[in-house]
């Protein structure tokens, strides 16, 4: 084979065959977890070998239907990391360009402006990093499951991935874990403080909550009662 036709063959597997297959494999996986439950993520995997020589650190993971956590709690995390989830396509662009804006004019630091869809893909499908290529296919996964989930899909994984402590992921493993009830019965101002906790977990308790973290959660329980929230959000 001369060397013309080994380059175009190399560029046609680079160029057409693997991205076919990520497309092909991707759209499986998305398709499979809009009704199977999510048992472990990358983020699960990453924290357990970052604390593998901890004798203390436990995983505490177990998968809870939407019916059966509380809907003060999908309130909360609305409220505390996205009060526009049940209205946009993924990405809240304004809080995208608010947060570019603070950059460049007021020289802050570039935060994050994700929203909660963005949030479920990075936890399912990613290994955490900070990179421009891993925004991107948070990006290209947030499309997807805005296309294939529902919203209420999008927002039972979330419930069961995110991390809510060190080493405790999913809303039931919280409530059991923290105030030793089922996910079902948390009240309001137990919802708000797992939320308040939510931007950094491995720091924040919200079982004995910081000053700053009580701050929060009253800043959240106050916000609750002004969103809109779809019906669903009820169990209804």
């Amino acid at each position: 084979m001369d060397l013309n036709a080994l380059f175009k063959k190399v560029l046609k597997l680079l160029l057409i065959k693997i991205p076919v297959a990520f497309i092909a494999l991707s759209l499986l996986w998305v398709l499979i977890l809009k009704w199977v439950p999510v048992w472990v993520t990358p983020l699960m995997i990453s924290r357990s070998i970052e604390y593998r020589n901890d004798k203390d650190f436990h995983s505490y993971k177990k998968w809870c239907n939407y019916e059966k956590i509380s809907p003060e709690l999908a309130k909360a995390v609305i409220a505390s990391e996205d009060n526009l989830f049940a209205e946009h396509n993924g990405f809240d662009w304004k809080e995208i360009k608010k947060a570019i804006d603070d950059h460049k004019n007021n020289g802050k630091k570039l935060r994050g402006a994700s929203t909660i869809s963005q949030q479920t893909a990075k936890n399912v499908f990613l290994f955490p990093s900070r990179s421009f290529v891993r925004k991107g296919f948070e990006a290209y996964f947030t499309f997807l499951i805005e296309c294939f989930w529902s919203k209420e899909r999008i927002l039972e994984v979330y419930l069961n991935v995110a991390e809510m402590g060190k080493g405790i992921y999913g809303a039931e493993a919280a409530a059991q874990q923290i105030f030793d009830k089922p996910a079902s019965d948390l009240t309001r101002r137990e919802s708000s403080l797992i939320a308040a906790c939510l931007p950094n977990p491995i720091q924040r308790n919200a079982g004995k909550p910081s000053a700053y973290v009580s701050r929060r959660a009253v800043q959240i329980r106050v916000l609750i009662p002004k969103i809109a929230y779809p019906e669903w959000i009820n169990h209804e």
